[in-house]
């Protein structure tokens, strides 16, 4: 939409500030506290992950993890930029048009939001992708593959994203402000440009969560099979259950969150309904919550008490040994409770790589 004749710029021309302050939906204290309880949450996730990270043996783990902490830095930034913005506008109350009389501020903004908005969700998908592979296609990703690659793979990720949020300012799509005033976002419309850009937006995010959740439907069917299944002595699945329950809870949280900003959007759109500002408010604090959710996905995931529900989940029947460990052993090789614990779970499928020839030890008595 172009600006009107008075030389409006472009991102006041539906809204311009300033605007009835409305205490019922603009609060500092909403967004101070979620803001810092984001940021902690990302920033305690991050140390957890590093940790982590420097602890793990698995290939597969660590390309995982890898995911993770692009999706944990780009949630922090997230919250940091946008968090900032809104969070000084509460405080201060400061007019747009006098700080930001060339929309550059506002179109800043708006390129945060979606670019801190699509990021999660395209991570997502590429996280189920790599799932998706490492289960299904084990051999087709080969072993040496560098650590370099999966970076790559999120440097990627932020470059669609950022792409994409900049098309407005190649005359695709706009930015404009909203109520109450405190933040820039697309311009939901029906009209010409704005009207493919917020296809754009929506499609993109619907799309990655239902790549998501097919994908990671497939593995999880996968999983389950190879665990429960005659073959399920091959390799050990210890850690890649664990990382598809984080995949799945990331996957269920994303949807809640995005889902009905996403549809709202699509459906306003197509149907060139009228658009509730406060509708869109309401789902914009929704998918905020996505950043805050997330980093306790990862922190819960180290804390002993799961990870030990984790493995009683994979060999029950080795719940009631005190002296075994499924897919591992306690006592020192070599010796019968080690033999036995190697081999509690599979009912003597792991024999052979228990005995003597194996481990180089002498035959136990």
């Amino acid at each position: 939409m172009n600006a009107s004749a008075n030389n409006t710029p472009l991102c006041y021309s539906l809204r311009s500030p300033p605007f009835k302050y409305l205490p019922n939906i603009a609060s500092a204290y909403y967004s101070s506290i979620f803001g810092t309880l984001g940021l902690i949450s990302n920033l305690i996730a991050f140390i957890v992950l590093l940790k982590s990270f420097q602890r793990t043996q698995s290939r597969s783990r660590s390309f995982f993890l890898i995911f993770l902490g692009g999706l944990v830095v780009t949630d922090f930034m997230g919250l940091l930029v946008t968090g900032s913005i809104v969070i000084s506008f509460h405080v201060t109350h400061f007019n747009w048009r006098k700080l930001d009389p060339n929309c550059h501020f506002c179109n800043f903004m708006g390129m945060s939001m979606v670019f801190y908005g699509l990021c999660p969700l395209l991570l997502g998908a590429a996280m189920a992708v790599e799932r998706f592979i490492g289960i299904n296609r084990p051999f087709a990703r080969s072993t040496s593959m560098p650590k370099k690659r999966t970076v790559s793979m999120v440097l990627m990720v932020w470059l669609i994203a950022g792409s994409i949020s900049m098309l407005p300012i190649t005359g695709i799509g706009s930015y404009h402000m909203q109520i109450p005033g405190s933040w820039c976002f697309l311009n939901i419309s029906s009209d010409g440009n704005d009207m493919a850009f917020s296809l754009l937006f929506s499609l993109v995010g619907l799309i990655c969560i239902a790549v998501s959740f097919l994908l990671n439907t497939v593995s999880v069917v996968t999983l389950i099979k190879v665990c429960c299944g005659q073959n399920r002595h091959q390799r050990r699945r210890d850690h890649e259950v664990e990382m598809m329950v984080q995949l799945i809870l990331i996957m269920v949280i994303a949807s809640i969150c995005w889902c009905p900003l996403l549809i709202y959007i699509l459906i306003s759109v197509v149907t060139s309904g009228r658009v509730n500002q406060e509708i869109v408010l309401f789902y914009i604090r929704m998918a905020t919550c996505n950043q805050i959710f997330d980093p306790w996905i990862y922190i819960m995931f180290q804390v002993s008490r799961i990870r030990s529900l984790l493995h009683k989940l994979c060999c029950p029947e080795v719940t009631s040994r005190s002296n075994t460990y499924c897919y591992g052993y306690a006592s020192p090789p070599g010796t019968r409770s080690w033999i036995r614990g190697y081999t509690s779970c599979f009912a003597d499928q792991f024999f052979r790589e228990s005995t003597p020839v194996s481990t180089g030890l002498g035959a136990p008595s």
